[in-house]
């Protein structure tokens, strides 16, 4: 019986997703703000997702979910929308999409710690060696040699080649991500991952009305949605990324296997190289897309 492939174009789609996602999310974070682009990005996924549930499921909002789905499901919105993704947005501002993206090749490692640590799933010898692949790959991206002294041309020093902020702010996206996906395994359990998507965006979309609210930055919405440019792109990027990103992994991982599916999706790093070097003209070294290639194997370890 052949193989229509179907999860496996629906993962790579997934990646495309994800890569027009980084890269347009980026352009508006610089526009109008990271919160800002949070927040709103937030707005409408709830708006689209409800949408496509009314004919998916008969249900605009998730009220068949119980207290205990909405609990965890809603700390798994906090810490990967507010603390993952606004540290990862912040990121994009300071070292761009693409190493940032880069950076979040971390997020199979830091699950598979995580849910050893909280799930009791232990990691075996080949994770442990894609775990290594994927440090690798990130170093040879981000740290650099450097010379000071022209007086001994042997007195090399190790040096981040990007803003070591940036970089901290990346990983800090990744630890977030990792951390919300770990709570939403645990909290989701048999619920349609289309209405738990849901409830994550409602409760990350609370979270940063909360911080609005503490730092008085509601009058700023107004202003921020009159900004056309970075509408237009945070427009786009709700609705490759909430929208059609997580529709699209959840058909991969249906028509095909787990780890089949989150390797293709993992592409993103490689992906995101040629719109970077055509539309914003960024230069690569030979060593950055190396880097690249050998975390996208250290990846595939995980899930082969």
């Amino acid at each position: 019986m052949s193989h229509n492939h179907y999860g496996e174009f629906a993962a790579l789609f997934t990646a495309f997703c994800w890569t027009c996602t980084a890269l347009v999310f980026e352009q508006a974070s610089r526009k109008i703000g990271v919160m800002m682009v949070n927040l709103l990005r937030l707005f409408f996924a709830i708006f689209l997702l409800g949408l496509f549930l009314y004919f998916y499921r008969g249900l605009i909002l998730p009220v068949d979910a119980n207290a205990e789905t909405w609990f965890w499901l809603s700390l798994s919105g906090l810490v990967g929308f507010v603390i993952g993704d606004q540290l990862l947005f912040m990121a994009f501002v300071h070292v761009g999409s693409r190493v940032s993206m880069l950076m979040m090749s971390m997020v199979p490692p830091i699950t598979a710690f995580i849910s050893y640590i909280f799930l009791g799933e232990v990691m075996s010898l080949k994770s442990l060696f894609g775990m290594i692949l994927i440090i690798g790959g990130i170093a040879l991206v981000i740290l650099q040699r450097t010379n000071n002294n022209p007086e001994k041309p042997k007195q090399n020093r190790i040096r981040f080649a990007y803003s070591l902020t940036g970089i901290i702010m990346a990983l800090g996206g990744a630890a977030g991500q990792a951390s919300g996906l770990v709570i939403s395994k645990y909290g989701m359990k048999d619920y349609d991952p289309f209405a738990a998507c849901q409830i994550r965006v409602i409760a990350g979309f609370t979270g940063f009305s909360i911080l609005f609210s503490i730092f008085r930055k509601w009058n700023k919405v107004v202003e921020s949605i009159s900004n056309r440019p970075a509408m237009l792109f945070l427009i786009i990027g709700t609705i490759f990324g909430p929208f059609l990103g997580v529709s699209f992994s959840l058909i991969s991982i249906k028509h095909t296997s787990t780890g089949i599916a989150s390797t293709l999706m993992s592409i993103v790093p490689i992906l995101i190289i040629v719109p970077s070097v055509l539309i914003f003209k960024e230069k690569l070294k030979w060593k950055e897309v190396l880097g690249a290639f050998v975390a996208i194997i250290g990846i595939a370890l995980f899930f082969i």
